[in-house]
């Protein structure tokens, strides 16, 4: 994160919380306040650590611990809604490069491109471990995969997905428990179930959940990447 986006969010907590630098500092229980005007001086290469995010945010719990550290979203916890969900601790973030719909065409041409990949927009993450493997973010695109239930994919939603390697296309897919990104070489993006798995003829069998939308078949010779949907990280809501 750059520096000044950086002190600009530490002097917005200061604001919003009404302190100076060493009040703040007294309330989290810190000795030392240099840290703090280490993260103020301009100067000074240093950010606002997952420590010192963690000591903030279980101090003051309205503040939105991933604002301090990336600066999305908002600073104040949204109170519009409540839960009864238990809170878990939050160990860590990843920053996974996101493909919005208008540029998934651009997306099937430049996804073996690194130079490509790294100009993609990301978003950030939040995990309760180090995953490991090849992850995106894709937008999804239409509503075959909107049936109204409570597995449905809406159009605009932003998901989470983990790579599936080529080489274990070779062996039966585990498609019981997984949507599939799959990325064509030539005809776009598609977010769908794959229903079978045909090993020998390599074709998998794609099915929507809008009940409108037909069944089909791709050849996986014809397919570039394929991932796992793991999770929504934004819903887009409908009104």
């Amino acid at each position: 994160m750059k520096k000044e986006l950086t002190i600009k969010i530490m002097n917005e907590l200061l604001s919003e919380l009404k302190l100076n630098t060493n009040e703040l500092a007294k309330s989290l229980g810190m000795s030392r306040t240099q840290g703090l005007y280490d993260i103020l001086n301009p100067d000074k290469k240093v950010g606002i650590s997952k420590n010192m995010a963690d000591k903030i945010c279980n101090k003051y719990q309205q503040i939105n611990i991933l604002y301090l550290l990336t600066g999305e979203g908002e600073m104040l916890k949204s109170n519009n809604f409540t839960s009864n969900a238990k809170e878990f601790e939050i160990t860590d973030f990843m920053r996974i490069p996101f493909v919005p719909i208008h540029a998934q065409a651009g997306y099937t041409r430049g996804y073996g491109d690194q130079e490509y990949i790294d100009e993609l927009p990301t978003i950030p993450v939040i995990v309760d471990r180090n995953y490991k493997g090849k992850y995106r973010v894709f937008e999804v695109e239409g509503d075959s995969m909107d049936d109204g239930s409570r597995n449905a994919l809406y159009d605009g939603d932003k998901i989470l997905c983990r790579e599936v390697k080529m080489d274990l296309w070779k062996s039966k897919l585990h498609i019981k428990d997984w949507y599939f990104v799959i990325v064509c070489k030539n005809d776009g993006i598609t977010v769908k179930e794959i229903t079978n798995h045909n090993v020998e003829n390599c074709v998998i069998h794609c099915h929507s959940l809008n009940p409108i939308f037909e069944d089909f078949e791709i050849n996986l010779n014809d397919v570039a990447e394929l991932y796992n949907v793991i999770k929504i990280v934004d819903r887009n809501t409908r009104i």
